[in-house]
């Protein structure tokens, strides 16, 4: 079911959105060569812990993954590109590092993803990244009243397919809430004027992914741990937004930190 929030409900999600805007901010900055994957876990644990928050992903268990997550972040290096499950690995120069988090706040859920390289980049890497964001970015741009969610969708696809890269739709953009996965469900790829039509008070997160040279993924034996089919690279890019009669919120922007 698709749920529209109050204004009031918009403005009480605020503080989960910028809590996971710093939180995500916060580890990039201190993620680097030789950083443990799971030490960006305690980390993003602790800081879950004094805001008083709860975790979205310890104990989820979806029908895709092969136990409860227990972790509280998603951490997906290289060829790894979504549910990245944290384990015993020190990041090496060079490595692209995808970061997913979603916590709880005062009963509101925010999600949001960066995607980052540590140490020295590869253009292609910060190509890969770039698109993501820039796809990100369109398909804010077409979260507006009087558009459909196939309008969200083929803008992400056109940045995405311009830059030469092809889509994945089995995992995309979803309603937020209450609950971290809610409807509709906004695929990576689609026609515009297609779907939903867009109403005030729809929250929903948007996140492009791609990989460098093959839309197909595989699971790890982690049961969790999405990668390229053909071992190339993936990124990430994802905020939660609100749709508003005056326009998205971007309830999980980064900007206010001086970060993009």
């Amino acid at each position: 079911m698709i749920e529209l929030r109050t204004p009031a409900e918009i403005e009480a999600m605020r503080p989960v959105g910028r809590f996971v805007a710093e939180t995500l901010a916060t580890l990039r900055d201190e993620t680097k060569v030789g950083t443990n994957l799971l030490a960006i876990d305690r980390r993003a644990h602790d800081l879950i812990r004094r805001a008083g928050a709860e975790s979205c992903y310890i104990d989820y268990h979806p029908s895709f993954g092969a136990s409860p997550f227990g972790k509280v972040i998603c951490t997906s290096v290289n060829d790894a590109v979504l549910h990245g499950l944290p384990h015993d690995y020190v990041l090496r120069d060079g490595d692209l590092v995808s970061l997913d988090f979603a916590v709880s706040l005062n009963g509101w859920v925010a999600d949001s993803a960066i995607s980052f390289v540590v140490g020295t980049p590869r253009d292609e890497d910060l190509a890969l990244i770039d698109t993501t964001e820039r796809a990100l970015a369109a398909a804010i741009d077409a979260a507006v009243i009087g558009n459909r969610i196939g309008d969200i969708s083929a803008a992400i696809a056109g940045v995405s397919h311009g830059d030469g890269y092809s889509i994945n739709t089995d995992f995309g953009g979803h309603g937020v809430g209450r609950i971290m996965h809610g409807d509709p469900h906004i695929p990576n790829d689609g026609k515009p004027g297609r779907g939903f039509p867009l109403r005030a008070g729809l929250v929903v997160a948007l996140e492009p992914w791609l990989l460098q040279s093959t839309d197909q993924l595989i699971t790890d034996p982690d049961g969790w741990t999405l990668r390229s089919a053909d071992g190339s690279r993936g990124a990430h890019s994802e905020h939660t937004i609100a749709i508003t009669d005056d326009g998205p919120i971007v309830l999980t922007d980064r900007s206010f930190l001086g970060v993009d």
